[in-house]
């Protein structure tokens, strides 16, 4: 098992700037891929950002990229959302998950996370 924890979100202007944390424990020696996910009211969840063990890489959607970036602390077992020049429409509660199996090219699909945290609500007024 795998525990998620996220903090950092909250209520800013746009323009402004925030990071989440997400603090993983338990077996994370087995999460191979972690990713960012965002859902506002009345959607779906959607893809932000991820990291993948294998090769390193990092992911991110067309929409934040440019603006946001992801980021690991291994010895902390934590990762980091930088969200820059936020935006109304980045308007969503933010979740953390870890998959335990790296499916390749299917990092932006939530299907393939094993576990999720709790969320944390990101507000961004106009």
């Amino acid at each position: 098992q795998v525990q998620l924890a996220e903090s950092g979100g909250g209520l800013v202007q746009a323009g402004g700037s925030l990071r989440l944390s997400c603090a993983a424990s338990g077996r994370t020696f087995s999460t191979y891929v972690m990713g960012w996910f965002r859902q506002a009211p009345g959607k779906e969840r959607e893809f932000v950002a991820a990291f993948r063990r294998r090769g390193g890489n990092t992911y991110l959607a067309d929409s934040v990229k440019g603006r946001f970036t992801m980021s690991r602390d291994y010895a902390q077992n934590t990762v980091y959302l930088q969200m820059n020049s936020l935006k109304p429409e980045d308007t969503a509660v933010y979740y953390c998950a870890a998959a335990e199996i790296d499916y390749s090219s299917t990092y932006y699909s939530p299907n393939i996370y094993d576990y999720w945290g709790q969320g944390t609500q990101v507000t961004v007024s106009s």
